[in-house]
């Protein structure tokens, strides 16, 4: 019984899944955005400056 239920859930997960795609197929998920140094490219972790630009690195 435990598991003709726990299928059931599952396919209606599924299904539920399959009318939100075509619901609304345009939407994705919004984009981080990072900063990055202008001089090495790494990702910007902080408000201080990149370890590149350092004591006489690079």
């Amino acid at each position: 019984m435990l598991i003709k239920g726990m299928t059931l859930f599952l396919v209606a997960m599924a299904v539920l899944a399959m009318f939100g795609k075509l619901r609304m197929p345009g939407i994705k998920p919004p984009r981080r955005v990072t900063r990055r140094c202008a001089r090495c490219g790494r990702p910007k972790i902080g408000r201080g400056p990149c370890p590149c630009e350092g004591k006489g690195r690079g």
